[in-house]
C-alpha cells in the first residue's frame, strides 16, 4: 500500500496506509472502536517512528471549539489545533498561555503528549498548563481525566499510548507583552562561570551556540514588558546591531521581531512567527533534558565532543524549564535545562554519533526528549515508568495504540 508520506523533516517515512480525517469526535469513537491499530498524528513534527502504526488519525479536521472560562481561568480546545490558533484567538480576547515553544506550528495535543517546552527558570513545560483532557480509549469509549484523578500525571505527557486525546483543557492567565533582545559576543567562560544568572535574567532565555570557538554563540532574552529590563550588556555580551536568525548563515525574515520592540506574548515568545515556515525541513533534531544542578557538567561534556559535533550541527540551543510532577516528564521532579541539536540531514553520520553524545551525557541524568531522535532511553531515570505503564495497560490491554517505537523505549 501507498505510504502516507513522511514527517516534516523528510526524514522518516510512516508505514501506515491511511490517514483518517474525522469531523466529530462521536466519528472518533467509532472509528478508534473498530480499528485495531491506530494512533493520532499531529502536525509531523516528530523525528522518529513514535506517531507510527497501521492506520494513523488526524483531528485537524474538527471543529476547534474554543472555549474560554474567565473565572476558572482555562481554556478548551479540540485537540486537532495548533499553537499559533489558539494563541490568536486568546489574544483577541485578552488571554495567554504562560510559555510556548519556539515553533508556533506544532499541534498542541502532539507538544504536551512529548513533553515539548519552551524556555524560563519559573516556566515549566509546555505540559504542564494541562488543567485536563479528553481521550477515547481502545473500546471507543470517551474518558475525561482531570487532576483530582489519581491516574492525571501519567496521562499527560502519554506519547499517545493511552488513547487518541480529543479535547484539552489549559490554564491561561492575562495577556502580557513581552520584548525580545539578541545579544552577541558571550564567551564560554563567562557563560559557565555565571550560568544561572543569565539563563534567569529574562522572562524566556534561550543560548544559541555551534560548540566551536571562544564565542558562545548568540543569547535571546524574552523580557515582559513592566518587569525589570535587559541588560545594556550582558557579562561581555552586547546587544545586536540588527535582528538574527537562530542559524548565523540565514536570513531573519521568519524569525519574530526582535530588537526590544514590544508585542504580545503570541508573537515574541515562539522564536518563529507562524505565517512562515522556519526552515526548509531539511534537518534532525535531537535534544537531551539535564536535571538543573548537573546543567554545567552536562554542558563541558558536549563542548569536549565538539570536534565531532560541530561538523554535522547547524546549532544547538539551551533552555530551561521548571520542575513538574509529569510521569514522563523530562523535568520529572526537578528544575532542567535541555540541550538541543538541530543536525545537518546527514542520518548515518548524526545516529552513529547519538550513542557517543548519550554515553558523555549519561553520568548527569539526561533524559531525551521524546519526540526527537535519540539511541535509547535509561528507563531508571523515570521512577514512574512502571507505574506508566500500568495505566497504559489498564486502557489499553490489546495495545491497539502500540506500535515498535513504544516496545522498544517504553514496554
Amino acid at each position: 500500500m501507498a505510504s502516507v508520506g513522511t514527517n516534516w523533516s523528510g526524514f522518516y517515512e510512516y508505514s501506515a496506509s491511511t490517514v483518517h480525517r474525522p469531523r466529530t469526535v462521536d466519528e472518533v469513537q467509532e472509528l478508534v472502536a473498530r480499528t485495531p491499530r491506530i494512533r493520532a498524528l499531529g502536525s509531523r513534527h516528530s523525528f522518529s517512528g513514535m506517531a507510527d502504526s497501521a492506520e494513523l488519525v488526524s483531528l485537524e479536521a474538527l471543529d476547534p471549539d474554543i472555549r474560554i472560562d474567565a473565572d476558572t481561568e482555562t481554556v478548551s480546545f479540540n485537540a486537532g489545533l495548533r499553537y499559533g490558533d489558539l494563541g490568536t484567538a486568546l489574544q483577541a480576547q485578552g488571554w495567554a498561555l504562560r510559555n510556548l515553544a519556539s515553533l508556533p506550528h506544532i499541534s498542541v495535543a502532539g507538544a504536551i503528549a512529548t513533553g515539548t517546552h519552551g524556555s524560563g527558570d519559573r516556566n515549566g513545560t509546555l505540559a504542564r498548563a494541562v488543567a485536563g483532557l479528553e481521550l477515547v480509549t481502545a473500546s471507543g469509549e470517551l474518558v475525561t481525566i482531570g487532576p483530582i484523578d489519581e491516574s492525571f500525571d501519567g496521562a499527560v505527557v502519554s506519547l499517545g499510548a493511552l488513547g487518541i486525546v480529543t479535547r484539552v483543557t489549559l490554564d491561561i492567565e492575562p495577556t502580557f507583552d513581552v520584548r525580545q533582545d539578541v545579544y552577541e559576543g558571550l564567551t564560554w567562560t563567562r557563560l559557565i562561570e555565571n550560568f544561572d544568572a543569565i539563563m534567569g535574567r529574562a522572562y524566556s532565555v534561550s543560548v544559541f551556540t555551534d560548540w566551536s570557538g571562544e564565542s558562545v554563540g548568540r543569547v535571546w532574552l524574552k523580557s515582559v514588558i513592566g518587569s525589570a529590563r535587559p541588560p545594556r550588556e550582558l557579562y561581555g555580551a552586547r546587544p545586536a546591531a540588527v535582528e538574527k536568525h537562530p542559524l548565523a548563515e540565514m536570513e531573519p525574515t521568519n524569525t519574530t521581531q526582535q530588537g526590544g520592540v514590544p508585542g504580545p506574548w503570541i508573537d515574541r515568545l515562539p522564536h518563529f512567527r507562524m505565517e512562515f515556515t522556519p526552515s526548509n525541513g531539511n534537518e534532525l533534531q535531537s535534544e537531551y533534558i539535564v536535571p538543573r544542578r548537573n546543567a554545567v557538567a552536562a554542558i563541558e561534556a558536549i563542548r569536549a565532543l565538539n570536534a565531532r559535533i560541530t561538523p554535522l550541527l547547524h546549532v544547538s540551543e539551551l533552555r530551561s524549564m521548571a520542575a513538574d510532577s509529569l510521569w514522563l516528564s523530562g523535568a520529572y521532579e526537578t528544575d532542567a535545562v535541555g540541550i538541543h541539536f538541530t543536525w545537518r540531514f546527514e542520518p548515518d553520520a548524526v545516529l552513529a554519533l547519538l550513542p557517543i553524545v548519550e554515553q558523555a551525557l549519561a553520568p548527569f541524568g539526561a533524559r531525551p526528549h521524546w519526540g526527537k531522535l535519540f539511541h535509547a532511553v535509561d528507563r531508571s531515570l523515570y521512577p514512574r515508568l512502571g507505574d506508566f505503564v500500568e495505566l497504559a495497560e489498564r486502557l489499553d490491554p490489546e495495545r491497539k495504540f502500540g506500535n515498535e517505537w513504544l516496545d522498544r523505549h517504553v514496554f
